[in-house]
């Protein structure tokens, strides 16, 4: 078993789990409040983030999320607790208003009044009107949108597949910066693949390495 240090309190715990050809692993704990996937093409990094919230559903295995099954949750309660930010931005057709508020809906969560919505644009650096539409943001506004569209839904987890991957680094580092400092303030869980050596070094101890379809455990305890 791979023992951790805690983290935010939030555990998630692995057992047995198989996947196809891409995943085994025998035993494994999450439970630090920043991990870094990381491996190389292939390995089953985001096979395994999206395991975590029943995006794809193991083969054999457990997934504990706080000590329950998460086969035994409501994929809908699971996902307003555990959300995932992708690596290309999803919008939909409508104002910024009605992308902001999407998320809330499908997790059947109250919708947000305008203040609240204000003020997560605010969060994210992303000054438009709440009554403009997407069509004409740029790849980097389209990220910061749907990173106020996750942070708005107030989950306990986020998940990140490498969610600036396409953008500049200066927007890399906002993305991350901005997951990372609201996972700390509001006692949040992140968990994260990265490929960029650069965002790896920052979280030294959460760095969690995947290698031929196993898990190698934390690199650095």
């Amino acid at each position: 078993m791979l023992s951790l240090r805690k983290g935010s309190g939030i555990m998630f715990e692995i057992k047995k789990l198989k996947f196809k050809h891409i995943l085994q692993i025998d035993h494994l704990m999450i439970d630090r409040q920043i991990t870094c996937l990381i491996g190389p093409s292939g390995s089953g990094k985001t096979t395994l983030l999206r395991m975590l919230n029943r995006l794809n559903e193991a083969e054999e295995g457990s997934i504990y999320f706080n000590g329950v099954d998460i086969k035994e949750m409501h994929p809908i309660k699971l996902r307003r607790k555990i959300i995932m930010l992708g690596q290309t931005p999803i919008l939909y057709p409508g104002t910024i208003a009605d992308n902001l508020q999407i998320g809330l809906r499908l997790s059947e969560q109250p919708l947000a009044d305008e203040n609240r919505l204000r003020a997560y644009l605010d969060k994210v650096g992303l000054h438009k009107e709440l009554s403009d539409t997407c069509e004409k943001l740029s790849g980097g506004e389209k990220q910061r949108l749907c990173l106020a569209r996750v942070l708005l839904m107030d989950a306990d987890v986020y998940l990140a597949d490498e969610p600036s991957s396409a953008l500049d680094k200066e927007t890399e580092s906002f993305v991350i910066d901005n997951l990372v400092t609201f996972v700390k303030e509001h006692d949040k869980q992140l968990v994260m693949v990265t490929h960029s050596a650069e965002i790896a070094q920052r979280y030294p101890h959460g760095l969690l390495e995947l290698a031929q379809g196993g898990c190698r455990g934390y690199v650095y305890e």
